[in-house]
């Protein structure tokens, strides 16, 4: 296993961490975890040298907490780090931050978390938070030993990552989405090296897009792939693209299988910074730049069709239908649409006053790619 820095502390974490929103599951239902198997992967994964496990309070259902807390018993939670997230849509009040950290502590069947994480910050949950005196509430439960550091996980703009890492000098560490396709993309490479050059930690989630850069390869990409003399598979070259950055702490995968743990481990132990040579870099930029070109909406994220008379979030909206077309992932494609654009932007609101088509660079019919968008992703609520 290859070990890389973590910020100002003096401890080196392995190049992977476990990630545990995708663990294996009973008759595909995500509540269930197939404790057996999962078990065995987390073991084998720390017998290989991963010292950092990542958890959080929603993931499988609320279950999984709970799972690593059995799971780590017999001396191998000693053996890591462990990390888990505050529910932070579900703080109230104050009185929340205690009640949801030692139901917590109590889960996972420790008393401490080394690396706490709020969860999920964006535009809306920071300032509720913020305004509740999480900071100061975070002091005191890293002075009284259930907290040991203190780390956000980030969905939103980089103007938002960065107001949030200026807010406060105590953060250790900072957990982003970053692969290859969103090097731009919310915190994106910018705020990588903005939390690095503050001296954060910077855990990186969905280094492989959620699977789907590995998964339902479209021929024309595998085709680049193979172009490649030395022969990686689509997860390996996404996973050296991210580790091959010297800003990065270390990569998370959820691994929802013995072989990716295998596979990921192996991946692993070849890493480091600046390993990549140019023409491996070239290549996965051609890889990216062939994914934009399968997409059917040759839209560019300019915004200019912004703001929608309507409310309707274009470019929000395209991306969704895109990936879901691209990666042939319409399960994702409708969680996204129906779970995480509220009801106020989708496109069933646009109303064909053609303000946007005007506006678009891209001379995209852009009422029409919504109603076939809409179409394909939207699903009634169970009444």
């Amino acid at each position: 296993m290859q070990y890389r820095t973590f910020g100002k502390l003096d401890w080196k974490p392995s190049a992977l961490g476990f990630g545990m929103m995708r663990l294996p599951v009973i008759d595909d239902d995500h509540n269930r975890i197939e404790e057996n198997e999962a078990t065995r992967m987390l073991h084998y994964a720390i017998e290989h040298g991963v010292n950092y496990v990542d958890t959080a309070y929603p993931y499988h259902g609320g279950t999984c907490e709970a799972f690593a807390g059995r799971a780590l018993q017999g001396g191998y939670r000693e053996r890591v780090k462990l990390a888990t997230k505050m529910p932070t849509w579900l703080i109230e009040a104050a009185g929340d931050f205690d009640r949801y950290l030692n139901e917590q502590l109590e889960r996972l069947r420790t008393d401490h978390i080394d690396c706490y994480l709020l969860h999920g910050l964006n535009e809306e949950r920071w300032p509720k938070v913020r305004d509740l005196d999480v900071l100061r509430w975070a002091e005191g439960a890293i002075a009284d030993g259930r907290i040991g550091y203190l780390g956000f996980s980030f969905h939103d703009r980089y103007e938002v990552f960065q107001e949030i890492v200026d807010a406060y000098d105590g953060w250790t560490l900072c957990q982003i989405q970053y692969n290859f396709m969103d090097e731009e993309y919310q915190a994106g490479a910018k705020g990588l090296k903005y939390a690095a050059d503050k001296g954060l930690a910077t855990v990186v989630m969905e280094p492989i897009r959620g699977g789907r850069l590995a998964k339902r390869v479209p021929q024309p990409i595998q085709a680049l792939w193979d172009t490649a003399p030395c022969k990686r598979t689509p997860a390996d070259w996404a996973l050296q693209w991210v580790w091959n950055q010297a800003e990065v702490s270390l990569v998370l995968s959820g691994m929802s299988a013995m072989e990716h743990v295998v596979q990921n481990v192996a991946s692993a132990e070849r890493s480091g910074p600046g390993t990549l040579t140019e023409d491996k870099l070239a290549l996965i930029a051609r890889v990216r730049d062939a994914y934009g070109e399968l997409y059917p909406i040759p839209c560019t994220t300019c915004e200019y069709c912004l703001p929608c008379p309507s409310g309707v979030n274009i470019p929000r909206i395209f991306e969704t239908y895109n990936d879901a077309m691209v990666y042939q992932d319409m399960d994702r494609g409708r969680t996204v649409y129906n779970r995480f654009i509220p009801p106020e932007e989708r496109a069933d609101l646009c109303t064909e006053c053609g303000q946007c088509i005007e506006l678009c660079p891209q001379g995209i019919d852009i009422p029409q790619w919504l109603a076939k968008a809409h179409e394909l992703l939207y699903e009634e609520e169970p009444s």
